[in-house]
């Protein structure tokens, strides 16, 4: 059961952002009406940007499309930014509402307690180093871990400068796709998106190619 702080906070949070949840969120999986939301709104739209990659992160949406899009819409060096910084402050809003919200839940809610039992062991012996290779892997995955943190002892300083860092190769490659793809919409030619993807794949593969060396030494 939630404490009666908690629950008078997560109705407050409720309130704020379960309204922004319910009208924008479908944006998240329909590309053209997204980009369409987002150039309407001119120089708001950075910051309604970060906004929809806030709100998505915090109620468990995956915030690729978004970042696809940011690329599209910004370019490749400030739609990097602009997504750098919207998944890493929504990933410490699902943090912080893990740990300080719903841990007495999700903590009897998780069935792999190896699992959480082994991020806390990591989170103790190397916090940031730890953070840091958890989320290079693009293709991990990124809602669950926030709140598998959340659930653990780490301090929010080096979880919150792991995913910072840690998300840069993956944001870029995803942006750089965006960036690529709308090249080759307009006749530029393939090969940018190719070599785009190309990197995507060897990015989520390499965590477990140094899993397999370790393994092997």
């Amino acid at each position: 059961m939630l404490k009666g702080r908690q629950l008078a906070l997560s109705g407050v949070l409720g309130i704020l952002v379960l309204p922004l949840a319910i009208r924008y969120i479908p944006f998240l999986f329909d590309q053209m009406r997204l980009v369409e939301f987002v150039e309407s709104h001119g120089l708001w739209g950075s910051l309604i940007f970060i906004l929809l990659h806030i709100v998505a992160t915090v109620v468990g949406v995956p915030g690729v499309i978004l970042t696809v899009v940011g690329g599209l819409l910004f370019g490749l060096v400030w739609g990097s930014v602009l997504s750098l910084v919207g998944a890493t402050l929504g990933a410490m809003g699902a943090f912080w509402m893990a740990r300080h919200l719903l841990l007495d839940w999700a903590q009897n809610r998780v069935r792999d307690r190896k699992l959480l039992c082994s991020f806390n062991q990591a989170v103790l012996q190397h916090p940031f180093s730890f953070v840091l290779i958890v989320r290079f892997a693009p293709i991990s995955p990124f809602n669950l871990v926030n709140f598998l943190f959340g659930m653990t002892t780490i301090h929010w300083l080096p979880y919150s400068l792991g995913t910072l860092l840690g998300i840069v190769p993956g944001v870029i490659a995803y942006t750089w796709v965006g960036v690529a793809g709308n090249d080759a919409m307009h006749g530029k030619g393939p090969w940018p998106l190719i070599i785009a993807c190309t990197i995507l794949a060897i990015l989520s593969a390499m965590p477990l190619l140094l899993r397999k060396r370790q393994s092997y030494s």
